[in-house]
């Protein structure tokens, strides 16, 4: 593992006609399965890979038959654009309608592939009561993983991000505000899975946060901390003899640290996908003292 470190020049400015939101593409778990299929091979987490990337084109398939969601009214988008809160967190929008059958949709279709220990522990989502996977829903919206059934927290973790991305997608960027806090999504106030730096057009060379719920991305300058806004000492790791796509950006002053995913190494780069893969670094970082700042919905862990 090496460290880097970037000087203050190397920060791209923040004045200029720079997209400040991007709001998720309607392809986004297609382009997700395949960046996954394509990691998976010869990797020593195939088998996983190959799940979670089955799992992101079922998740394809239930966005685009157009999960029930509305977006909240005109009036109340107003609203938290006027006060900067995130119109669509989950606090105040509540469990979307039709989640449960999205949650049993994602299950049967990734239970066939999976081993015997795999399709039971899918059993709970599929035969579980609606009580039962909204208290799931609800312990993962507010990052409480305590009471976390963990098999099965992926496949409801992906319905939710199903539901999420879809109002994203319908959002205009004007109802958006900047976030108060670099840290939390400015769509639905969660937090960001990594981050990544975008290739082409006005976004080129920028480094956007990507949630980890509805799939939204906004900008936050590089070479400083996405959690606590430190621009002092901040360090990059990354795995040694690896092709350098994905990189940990720690900070000295919080001790938390959050994966930078690199289009300009490779244009297929996903900013969830490349995560996923790239376990080891965040088993080196743990080493190190370092606390991940983001979450990946694919791999939940429950209590040890």
């Amino acid at each position: 593992m090496t460290t880097t470190l970037l000087q203050p020049g190397e920060i791209e400015a923040a004045a200029g006609d720079i997209p400040e939101l991007r709001l998720p593409p309607a392809d986004i778990f297609l382009a997700r399965a395949q960046r996954l299929e394509q990691l998976a091979e010869g990797h020593t987490l195939g088998d996983y890979l190959r799940f979670v990337a089955r799992l992101a084109r079922t998740q394809q398939e239930s966005l685009d038959a157009g999960p029930s969601a509305a977006l909240p009214s005109a009036e109340r988008l107003a609203q938290c654009r006027d006060y900067q809160m995130p119109p669509l967190a989950p606090a105040g929008l509540g469990l979307p309608t039709g989640w449960h059958d999205t949650a049993r949709r994602l299950a049967r279709g990734v239970r066939a592939a999976l081993p015997a220990v795999g399709q039971t522990a899918l059993g709970s989502i599929l035969a579980g009561e609606d009580a039962w996977l909204d208290a799931q829903a609800m312990q993962l919206l507010d990052g409480n993983i305590q009471d976390i059934d963990a098999a099965a927290a992926p496949v409801i973790g992906a319905a939710l991000q199903v539901h999420w991305t879809h109002l994203a997608h319908q959002i205009e960027p004007g109802h958006v505000a900047q976030p108060e806090h670099p840290n939390l999504c400015p769509v639905c106030g969660s937090h960001p899975v990594s981050s990544v730096v975008r290739i082409g057009g006005a976004k080129n060379g920028l480094r956007y946060l990507h949630c980890a719920l509805c799939s939204s991305e906004w900008h936050v300058v590089r070479a400083k901390c996405s959690n606590c806004d430190n621009s002092k000492g901040i360090a990059y790791y990354h795995l040694e003899g690896d092709d350098n796509v994905v990189r940990a950006e720690s900070c000295p002053a919080c001790q938390t640290y959050l994966k930078v995913i690199h289009q300009d190494k490779n244009p297929m780069a996903d900013p969830v996908a490349d995560d996923l893969a790239t376990l080891t670094l965040d088993l080196l970082m743990d080493e190190t003292g370092f606390t991940r700042s983001g979450i990946n919905w694919y791999l939940i862990h429950g209590p040890a």
